[in-house]
């Protein structure tokens, strides 16, 4: 639990930044509010399937896909998709360590039994993984 006075250390907090755009100090009318605060990344991996649903703003829920070993896998040719397994993760651009890893994200290339495969959605928000195979 965080309290008001470690709030000036929390990278998750998602509010108006201090700076301005040419780099110049605002001086903000009020401080840090408790909804402002986000939460830490899914960093889905392989592994057996598992879910975690949170409540976000408004009531509304968000399913996060912690670990995911199949994926729907759509060829762009003949329109057809089906499920594939997940292999390994070949490259991810957002972050070299994630390949060793094996985290899933946008953008990712991953192995399946189809061929290789472009991850085209956002796990950790959807909670499922849909590709899109590549040459």
């Amino acid at each position: 639990m965080t309290t008001r006075a470690d709030w000036g250390d929390c990278i998750l907090w998602q509010g108006r930044s201090i700076r301005r755009s040419t780099g110049g100090r605002i001086h903000p009318a009020r401080g840090k509010k408790a909804f402002e605060i986000g939460r830490a990344s899914a960093d889905t991996t392989i592994g057996p399937s598992h879910c975690s649903i949170i409540r976000t703003f408004g009531g509304n829920c968000k399913v996060r896909a912690l670990r995911m070993n199949v994926a729907s896998v759509s060829d762009p040719k003949t329109g057809v998709t089906r499920k594939a397994m997940i292999e390994t993760v070949i490259e991810n651009r957002a972050d070299p360590n994630y390949v060793r890893r094996n985290i899933l994200t946008r953008g990712a290339i991953i192995k399946t039994d189809l061929g290789k495969a472009r991850v085209v959605n956002r796990p950790g928000q959807s909670g499922v993984i849909n590709a899109v195979l590549i040459e």
